[in-house]
């Protein structure tokens, strides 16, 4: 049998796995310099207020990046598009190598972060064109998961990279050549979309193709406006809010969580390794549970728009209680086990969250939508990180009380303005007569 004539039974479980792989190794590349920081200071003799700098670089290009890469996710497709963005996001990390001083680390870093931000629109895309709305939310929780499982595996692979190799320019070559693997197994398999996959089962490809709109309605809506159609509709403004208002949650925890434990409980390295990897685990079961339950209430007969507000809900429900229990954590492991509940009910309703521009519009919106809602997520990330340094100069209750108000807003940003999560369609063009101007 020829190799055009197989057939992968599952072949959209198997990309899925591939993009969430790509989210593991980007974690590993952007937590990278974090964790070698130490010694890269110390070689090059740069300081914190360097490395806040670089951070914001990072930050700011990482929210250029996510309206680029929609736009160009949109133009050249998925294939192409993922192997567009983790070329250049492993060059960059390769490059750190060749880093000696602030100028130079800021310009890998933010290159590094234009593309790794292509990950998240292409994710979506390929969410959107490869599975049925009813596992959408399951599809997007695996792709999730792979963030979480970077945030658990990052600390260990590049701490043991290091002590390896022997150096920290060594440990940035390596991790950068993961990226260059994994397109080995990216172009094999993802040939084309499901339309004309050779490998994709007759069966399948229908299953696919007849389950890209919610099943409760009726008719089969194609809309994809240009941008500045998509965001005169209040629908497009509850997914960049929503987006925008629950995106410097999870940041607060991976930019400040090893702070927290050094200046509230006295840790060191050590100890901070043994703690921070745990919130990372909630996460990932939340990106588990949060798309399987779903999945599992759209199969059962709830609409999209049902099912999608009550995860959604229910996710910040979770954060804004063991936001405000965290407030008043009296140990270190009470303080990491409610940042677990906090990640898990992030992850919860981020999941679905990034569902909803396939939700609402045809393919070719998707990644742009995708990427103004990260764009937007990422200035807030960026306000973020100014903010924290001023109202943490005591205590970080404060920052955790900002965050329990961000979890608040997330929620009515969808419940507010989309009020109903279904395929939109074209407005209807008036056309005002001649001779209805004028009045008698």
């Amino acid at each position: 049998m020829s190799a055009d004539r197989i057939t992968i039974r599952g072949l959209r479980w198997l990309i899925v796995s591939l993009v969430a792989l790509a989210t593991i190794i980007n974690y590993i590349d952007r937590g990278a310099l974090g964790l070698l920081w130490p010694e890269i200071s110390r070689d090059l003799g740069m300081t914190k207020l360097d490395y806040a700098v670089i951070l914001n670089v990072f930050t700011f290009a990482y929210a250029f990046g996510q309206s680029l890469f929609g736009k160009v996710f949109d133009w050249i497709g998925t294939r192409v598009g993922f192997v567009l963005s983790i070329v250049i996001w492993s060059a960059a990390t390769i490059l750190h190598a060749l880093a000696g001083g602030i100028a130079s680390f800021a310009l890998y870093r933010g290159l590094l972060g234009t593309a790794e931000a292509g990950n998240w629109p292409g994710a979506t895309k390929a969410n959107a064109e490869w599975f049925p709305v009813r596992e959408r939310a399951l599809a997007q929780g695996i792709f999730n998961s792979g963030a979480a499982i970077g945030g658990i595996i990052s600390a260990p692979v590049v701490a043991w990279l290091f002590v390896f190799l022997g150096g920290w320019q060594a440990t940035f070559i390596v991790i950068g050549a993961l990226g260059f693997l994994w397109l080995i197994p990216w172009l094999i398999v993802y040939k084309s979309g499901p339309e004309s996959h050779p490998w994709l089962g007759a069966e399948e490809r229908t299953y696919i193709l007849t389950g890209q709109r919610d099943p409760a309605v009726s008719e089969v809506v194609t809309y994809a406006p240009s941008a500045r159609e998509l965001l005169s509709r209040r629908e497009s403004w509850g997914v960049i809010l929503a987006a925008l208002f629950i995106d410097p949650i999870w940041w607060l925890f991976v930019g400040w969580l090893p702070l927290y434990l050094s200046e509230t409980y006295g840790f060191g390295v050590g100890e901070i390794g043994r703690y921070a990897w745990v919130p990372y685990v909630g996460a990932m079961l939340g990106a588990w549970f949060g798309g399987g339950l779903a999945q599992r209430w759209i199969q059962s007969g709830w609409t999209v728009d049902r099912t999608r507000k009550t995860v959604i809900a229910l996710g910040g429900a979770i954060m804004l209680a063991a936001l405000l229990l965290t407030i008043r954590a009296a140990t270190p492991l009470i303080a990491v086990l409610l940042m677990a509940a906090i990640l898990f009910g992030f992850q919860m309703a981020i999941g679905n969250i990034q569902t909803l521009p396939s939700d609402l519009y045809s393919g070719g919106s998707v990644g742009t939508l995708t990427g103004f809602a990260g764009t937007g997520a990422k200035l807030a990330v960026v306000g973020l990180n100014f903010l924290i340094p001023v109202i943490t100069a005591h205590s970080y209750a404060p920052a955790f009380a900002v965050g329990a108000a961000l979890a608040i807003l997330t929620v009515l940003s969808v419940f507010v303005l989309c009020p109903r999560i279904a395929p939109l369609s074209a407005r209807p063009i008036t056309i005002l007569r001649k001779d209805r101007m004028h009045h008698d």
